[in-house]
């Protein structure tokens, strides 16, 4: 898949990258970064020699039919790995799980301290569970990633990409060794994710809003529907009102 999606990923949008060096040519390393697109976690890999191994949900691989199928060994194809919502904690603890597994199998694991992308191009406050929490674990290095204008090339909606050349930069690595076997502490795991997230944030020139991205789509749904209501109201007003 790498040679394949990867090289025509490389000829058709020609991306540029700063900080290829800071990735260790082997051993374990987490790389986190923002998440603007879909795309992201294409174009990172592709840019990479080493696979990159990112968490996706379980119903990715578990879908039945052609279709299915498809899908499941596209996903397997460019590096995710399946994780199981349910249960008492869902993806959360999967996902810590998952990521533990691949470095310890001295892999590079992928992951978006966000939670889900950006809903209108600023950086969002990280969550303080998977990321810290293996990072703690493992005493891995922590990669902080900006991935830059790959929302421009496909806002989410879009399926047909635009033509054009993201960035990506790849920062020093994060020694966070001083708190190993301390995932246990919340205030550590905050301090720790806040650290990536202001690496991420002076590499990706992106305005910091220091609540979650959830938090912030469900306002702009939410803003969205009574502006709609709004409308509504204003017709149903004026048709009485003409009446």
């Amino acid at each position: 898949m790498k040679f394949s999606l990867g090289g025509s990923l490389k000829l058709a949008f020609r991306p540029w990258v700063e900080g290829l060096e800071n990735v260790p040519a082997e051993g374990p390393a987490i790389l986190a970064s923002n998440h603007l697109s879909f795309s992201d976690s294409f174009f990172l890999p592709a840019v990479l020699d080493r696979k990159v191994t990112f968490i996706a949900k379980a119903e990715y691989f578990t879908t039945p039919g052609v279709k299915g199928r498809l899908t499941a060994a596209f996903f397997k194809g460019v590096g995710q790995l399946p994780v199981d919502r349910s249960g008492a904690r869902g993806a959360g603890e999967a996902a810590i799980k998952a990521g533990i597994e691949v470095i310890e199998g001295g892999g590079l694991f992928g992951i978006y301290p966000e939670g889900t992308r950006s809903p209108d191009g600023r950086l969002y406050r990280g969550k303080p569970g998977g990321l810290a929490r293996v990072a703690l674990a493992t005493g891995a290095p922590v990669i902080p990633v900006a991935m830059i204008d790959t929302e421009k090339i496909q806002p989410p909606g879009k399926i047909v990409p635009k033509l054009m050349r993201p960035g990506i930069r790849i920062g020093k690595p994060l020694d966070f060794s001083r708190y190993h076997g301390m995932d246990g502490d919340r205030f550590i795991l905050r301090s720790v994710t806040d650290e990536v997230m202001y690496e991420i944030m002076k590499l990706s020139g992106q305005e910091y809003v220091d609540i979650y991205a959830t938090a912030a789509k469900r306002q702009l749904a939410e803003a969205e529907k009574a502006a709609k209501e709004a409308v509504k109201a204003e017709i149903a007003a004026r048709e009485e009102s003409g009446a």
